[in-house]
Parts: structure tokens; C-alpha cells; sequence
């Protein structure tokens, strides 16, 4: 009888513990929520960066645009004239 009611006290204490540590828990990542609204409403609004275009005019994504336009003229997908079309498009002409 004594070890079934150790059992039990031991038991209840350890539930007892698992929940303060669970609302410890739970409060702590209210305050942590808190804080990075607090953080986030303080902070000011961030520009998006503005990327520069590469030499010669041409920003990465034109590039890359063209680099695909290419890799499609060489696949046979676009015709030699949709390929000059598009290209002209890119490149504002």
C-alpha cells in the first residue's frame, strides 16, 4: 500500500510539474510573440533593394530571359523570327 501511494504522490507532483512547465512554456512564447510585434511594428518599412542594371544596360533579368530566349532557339521551340521578337522586347527596342 505504502509503494502504490508513492507511486500516486509521485506521479501527482510530476503532473503537477509537467503543467507549470507547460503554461512556463506557454507564456514564454507569449512574451517572445509579443516582442517581435513590438519589434516588427517599431522597426521602419524596408525599401526593396533595387538591383542596378549589369553592364551594358541589361539588368540580371534580362539576362536571364535571354539566356532562356536562346536556349529555346537552340531546342527548335522558337523560330529565328519569334526569337528576334522577343529578344526585341526584352531589350526595349
Amino acid at each position: 500500500m505504502v509503494a502504490g501511494t508513492a507511486s500516486a504522490v509521485v506521479g501527482g507532483v510530476l503532473s503537477h510539474r509537467e503543467a507549470r512547465t507547460q503554461q512556463q512554456q506557454t507564456q514564454v512564447d507569449a512574451q517572445v510573440a509579443a516582442a517581435l510585434a513590438n519589434q516588427q511594428a517599431a522597426a521602419p518599412p524596408v525599401a526593396p533593394a533595387v538591383v542596378p542594371p549589369a553592364a551594358g544596360g541589361l539588368s540580371d533579368d534580362s539576362i536571364a530571359k535571354l539566356q532562356q530566349l536562346g536556349d529555346l532557339l537552340k531546342q527548335g521551340i522558337l523560330t529565328d523570327q519569334e526569337f528576334a521578337a522577343q529578344k526585341a522586347k526584352i531589350l526595349g527596342a
